[in-house]
């Protein structure tokens, strides 16, 4: 099965740009439907973005224009990038494949904070 390796997380100041990569092992990269999603201390995961085969993209009403989510079908690579981030977006990211089936990264933490 595929397995998924979140990087690029760390601290940045509010305001600040992030840019989140997940690099799939395995498996028929191009098939995957994806997303970003997160978890705050103390909250449920939710879903930040997703991407299906084609590219279509769908976003959280909290990152709408402000975070895009992309993938590199031929480097096996998914990425989020967030720019005007808020001590709000801190969290554990997570990188998802939830189509043909479910599988789960290990997560990166991203904190903001002046």
């Amino acid at each position: 099965q595929v397995q998924l390796v979140e990087s690029g997380g760390g601290l940045v100041q509010p305001g600040g740009s992030l840019r989140l990569s997940c690099a799939a092992s395995g498996g028929t990269f191009s098939t995957y439907a994806m997303g970003w999603y997160r978890q705050a201390t103390g909250k449920g995961r939710e879903v930040v973005a997703t991407i299906n085969t084609r590219g279509a993209t769908d976003y959280a009403d909290s990152v709408k224009g402000r975070f895009t989510i992309s993938r590199e079908n031929a480097r096996n690579m998914m990425y989020l990038q967030m720019t005007s981030l808020t001590p709000e977006d801190t969290a554990v990211y997570y990188c998802r494949v939830y189509f043909p089936y479910n599988r789960w990264g290990q997560g990166t933490q991203v904190t903001v904070s002046s």
